[in-house]
């Protein structure tokens, strides 16, 4: 219903709770154990299909006793051989033969060319026995020709033999001929599309394939595979390299909507809310058909230019589709359902520059196989350009490859001469063979180049002339492949001939729809569809619930079976605690009100996840969400047992994190952009500890909805205080939050469409709405919750449940609680007016009662962004005598919400603040601990005087 006078829209709970008369019923210690699946350890069902797969692996150690100067032949090739094999096409240094590396050759391990040795438990070879001399040339075809590998670092010793055995296996093996002229098609149309774009637009930088073709090879194997291979989905995060190509020529991505925005002309329809990305940054999802019949859905995530963030956001993304599908480690409590990853893909594309350069690899591949975050193992593909801007490999790293990355995971590396489209394509299928049999991450390094420099304009020989003299004397790989296929007879001249022309009508055509085609509103669909794009009013939305209901999910949350065994001091402090003041309905302090919202929305069929250091109890030992049983260190989600008895609740998730920030915020972000149903909170375990995340929250979080049109729900908890914990501990920097925003500071008040909300509340009740309030509304949006540390567990901060029952809701500006009930005549004597947000409000109020002032008001601004204009007018009204006007705050003068509120103040309010606090400072706190003191009580006797 609109509120006309306040300019809001008074929403609903989206469905009516009632409570349960009877209470759930435990069903002994198994049940908790099981939770190991979906909230703790490895499932039980990628164990024992591990178990099931080393055991099919039967390793012959007789046959390598008896043939043990054979064997060791056959190791030195398989370990080293990557090190002489022709996986470079554009190598402009002599290289010699592999053999004649001592150690590779016969004599090393006491072999004469005429010795006779069986093959079997030893190689995969079609003949029983080979000539040593033999033996050695298969060697060398296999692993040091144009496909090379590295399995070293694979600790499993039975699952190094399958790759081995596999890639022998698939070296002996042909490629279809329609799957050989696909891929030249595949290829061809890809030069054309960068040749069509070089003519029509020769001065957009378009980042295109040419030099690594063969990627094409890469994808449509993936897609026309997906189908026998159980994969539905594919989720793809990939750079710029290419990635047009790729879209319009294998994901069905109209030309015409990238001849566009090359015009400078728009992605988004009018009515579209946002400013849009670049053209090397658009993004697909398409269904598309695969060998065997059925559909794969294809998900090319949008991705910012800043290297290799998008990797973690696929990640979270995939995790997240499990959760929306109820399958993996979401199929069951007990995790014995679906493995992660059956149906679900995971395809990371990184630059080679980037991928050994950038931290967030490193970060995002230590998460492959922790609780919480695994997916099934991805696919990581690199475009293996050989140089990283200009800077050429050997000055961009300390490793040989640029996948050593690999090795600190024990994933395999597979090396592929770009120039051989087919080996790419048998390289590709040992990949994902090995990806979908044991679910684990798996490289496959494309060895090409860039045919011109960084960009279409750039001219590479600059810096690289050697390489670029190499390249410029080669021909392209589609045209030699074509001609390969044509001398071969897989393929005629008129086939590439009509390939091309028909390709060529289309990009003409669509490039002469460029001024009639109509860019389309390509989201809020599917499980988005009920979301709709934020108003530019602010909204009010009922987020309070029943009180019955509040009580029951309170004493959920604490509930445990008599078997386990709690930790005594818990049973006192949190179990005990708790239920007294859900009884008494009194100072419910912050732990428990973010279990009220927590449970109360799981009861409603929402999933709640919590990610972070420590999470689980929080840092500050406040939350208790996941508890452990201190004899059998098993782990027990109270809340879960609510999803155990009733389907229609949601999941409540304790992902306790990595150290880590960049790759885990990503991760977050991409889990809460898969659906509106899911609350996703990172939680910091000080404030500041997001700058280690600053990338993810400048490309994606801040923007994403500009940009690509990605609502999302990331809800952050910061931990800020000036409490004398120094430096790092203090500040979470909430200046760089609010310079971030799209909010106005003159003409015109702040509607919900700013790109996030920034909020600093002060009593648990504000919390529980804010909560609530993230999944209650009909739109998605980040919240930055500027959170507490001293006021988790401060009396005065604590709330009523009367405060949180129906018809309550989150208040943006809270007046001053002592002039509450007076009469008229007390708003009469006010003189000063003190602003003031977070915290600090309590150190001032305290004061004022100590010294029994009488003549000063405190209003504290909750909600900062969206700038509450409105009612901090409706406010000042019932000051009618006051002549000084404070901002009063801890942070110094050059942080915390100064900058940003003092404009507004002035141009919107109508009111020009003093400014009362700490001065200018480069550090966020001071260090030494009798100087912040006397900082702490200056912010505060000042406001006084």
């Amino acid at each position: 219903m609109m509120l006309p006078l306040l300019n809001r829209v008074r929403g609903s709970n989206p469905r009516i709770l009632q409570s349960k008369s009877s209470p759930l019923i435990w069903t002994g210690r198994a049940a908790y154990q099981s939770h190991q699946g979906i909230f703790g350890c490895q499932p039980k069902a990628l164990q024992k299909r591990l178990a099931d797969l080393k055991n099919e692996v039967k390793i012959d150690f007789d046959a390598r006793n008896r043939n043990s100067n054979g064997y060791r032949l056959i190791e030195s090739f398989r370990r080293s051989g990557h090190i002489h094999a022709q996986i470079n096409p554009v190598s402009f240094r002599e290289q010699s033969r592999p053999s004649d590396q001592p150690d590779l050759s016969l004599e090393r391990f006491g072999l004469q060319s005429e010795d006779t040795i069986p093959t079997g438990g030893l190689i995969q070879s079609k003949s029983p026995e080979l000539r040593a001399s033999d033996l050695q040339a298969f060697l060398e075809t296999v692993y040091c020709g144009p496909i090379a590998v590295e399995f070293e670092s694979v600790e499993c010793e039975h699952e190094r033999e399958w790759l081995y055995r596999t890639t022998e296996k698939l070296h002996q093996t042909e490629i279809e001929p329609q799957t050989k002229k696909n891929l030249a098609i595949d290829m061809l149309r890809s030069q054309n599309f960068d040749n069509f774009m070089a003519t029509k637009f020769s001065n957009v930088k378009r980042y295109g394939g040419e030099g690594a073709e063969s990627m094409m090879g890469i994808y449509s194997e993936l897609i026309s595979s997906a189908g026998e291979n159980g994969v539905k989905e594919i989720v793809i995060g990939m750079a710029h390299r290419g990635r047009l190509n790729v879209m319009t020529g294998l994901f069905n991505y109209p030309p015409v909507a990238m001849f566009r925005k090359m015009r400078g002309l728009p992605e988004f329809p009018p009515e579209q809310q946002g400013a849009g990305d670049v053209l090397s940054h658009l993004t697909s999802s398409v269904d598309l058909p695969t060998k065997n019949g059925s559909q794969v859905h294809v998900t090319m995530l949008p991705n910012p230019s800043h290297l290799e963030a998008v990797n973690p956001v696929a990640c979270g993304k995939v995790r997240a589709r499990h959760l929306t599908q109820n399958v993996g480690e979401y199929s069951s409590i007990s995790g014995e359902g679906e493995l992660m990853g059956e149906s679900i893909l995971c395809l990371q594309v990184h630059g080679d520059a980037a991928l050994i350069g950038q931290g967030i690899n490193q970060e995002t591949l230590q998460m492959s196989q922790v609780p919480h975050f695994s997916n099934g193992g991805s696919i990581h593909v690199v475009i293996n350009n050989q140089v990283g801007f200009t800077t050429p490999g050997d000055r961009g790293r300390t490793s040989r490859y640029c996948s050593d990355l690999a090795k600190q995971i024990g994933a395999p590396v597979i090396h592929v001469n770009g120039d051989r489209p087919e080996e790419v394509i048998k390289a590709t299928r040992l990949a994902l063979a090995y990806q979908r049999r044991y679910r684990k991450d798996v490289f496959l390094d494309l060895s090409c180049y860039r045919r011109h420099g960084h960009n279409e304009l750039d001219d590479p020989t600059f810096t690289n002339p050697l390489l670029y003299k190499t390249i410029h004397a080669t021909k392209t790989i589609p045209d030699q492949y074509a001609d390969q296929l044509v001398a071969a007879g897989v393929m005629s001249k008129d086939e590439v001939s009509q390939s091309l022309a028909e390709h060529n009508a289309l990009c003409t055509e669509h490039y002469q729809m460029i001024d009639s085609y109509e860019a389309k509103m390509e989201t809020l669909k599917g499980d988005w569809s009920a979301m709709e794009q934020p108003p530019s009013a602010v909204t009010q939305w009922d987020t309070g619930l029943p009180l019955d209901v509040l009580k029951y999910i309170g004493a959920q949350s604490i509930k445990v079976p008599e078997e386990f065994n709690l930790h005594p001091h818990l049973k006192k402090i949190h179990v005990d605690a708790r239920m007294k003041k859900l009884e008494s309905g009194s100072v419910i302090d912050w732990g428990t009100a973010e279990c009220l919202a927590v449970g109360s929305l799981l009861y409603q069929g929402f999933n709640v996840r919590f990610s972070g250091q420590d999470v689980g109890r929080a840092t500050f030992a406040h939350r208790h969400a996941m508890l452990v049983d201190q004899d059998s260190n098993e782990m027990f989600i109270p809340f879960n047992e609510m999803k155990r008895q009733n389907d229609d609740c949601g999941q409540l998730e304790m992902a306790n994190s990595p150290l880590s920030e960049e790759a885990v915020l990503g991760f977050e972000y991409g889990m809460s952009v898969e659906n509106p149903k899911n609350l996703i909170i990172w939680e910091a375990q000080f404030g500041d500890f997001f700058n280690g995340a600053q990338i993810i929250l400048d490309t994606y979080v801040s923007c994403g909805e500009s940009k690509w049109g990605l609502q999302s729900s990331l809800t952050l908890l910061l931990p800020h205080g000036m409490d004398g914990a120094g430096p790092e501990h203090s500040s979470c920097r909430m200046e760089r939050f609010l310079q971030m925003t799209d909010s106005k500071e003159s003409d015109g008040a702040d509607g919900d469409d700013v790109n996030w909300h920034v909020v600093n509340p002060t009593t648990s009740a504000q919390y529980f709405h804010l909560l609530r309030r993230q999944m209650i509304r009909n739109f998605r949006k980040p919240l930055v919750v500027v959170g507490p540390k001293v006021l988790l567990r401060l009396p005065a901060a604590s709330s009523n449940l009367s405060e949180m029952k129906s018809g309550t809701s989150f208040q943006t500006v809270l007046p001053d609680p002592r002039l509450e009930g007076l009469g008229g005549s007390a708003f009469d004597k006010i003189k000063r007016v003190v602003f003031v947000s977070g915290k600090h409000y309590y150190a001032l109020a305290r004061h004022a009662d100590e010294k029994s002032v009488n003549d000063i008001a405190f209003v504290r601004v909750e909600q900062l962004c969206p700038f509450p204009t409105q009612e901090l007018q409706e406010e000042l009204k019932k000051f009618k005598n006051a002549k000084r006007f404070i901002w009063s705050q801890e942070e110094h003068r050059n942080m915390g919400a100064w900058s940003f509120v003092y404009p507004r103040f002035r141009n919107l309010v109508g009111v020009n603040l003093d400014y009362v606090g700490r001065e200018v400072l480069c550090q966020p706190a001071v260090g030494v601990g009798k100087l912040h003191q006397e900082e702490a009580n200056y912010v505060v006797e000042d406001v006084f005087k």
